[in-house]
């Protein structure tokens, strides 16, 4: 079984800078990618970036782009979400997820206020 454990949510003034981490338990293999997706309030959930462990590409949607890096660290078996400038939309429960050989397992939602 494949567990994910995020944590690092809060409540930060917008410009401020907040790391997420999220911990892969269980099965890993090296076809696996993690990322995260956020869900603001009233809103679908949305992708936001992800990161593969085998060659550790990454990716991120456009309004984040510049301000969120991912990255994943092999000996902990833990992705983070460094992100940077936060602004007011960037508000929202924040899911890790690890797509791992075609299943995809979800973390618990880690919540994040940015004030303005």
């Amino acid at each position: 079984d494949v567990q994910l454990q995020a944590s690092g949510g809060g409540l930060v003034q917008a410009g401020w800078s907040l790391r997420l981490s999220c911990s892969i338990s269980g099965f890993i293999s090296d076809d696996l990618a993690i990322g995260w997706f956020r869900q603001a309030p009233g809103k679908e959930r949305e992708w936001v970036s992800c990161i593969g462990k085998s060659d550790g590409s990454t990716y991120y949607t456009g309004s984040v782009k510049g301000r969120f890096t991912i990255s994943y660290d092999n000996a902990k078996t833990t992705v983070y979400l460094q992100m940077n400038s936060l602004k007011s939309e960037d508000t929202a429960v924040y899911y890790c997820n690890a797509n791992i050989m075609g299943s995809n397992y979800w973390g618990q939602g880690t919540q994040f206020t940015v004030s303005s």
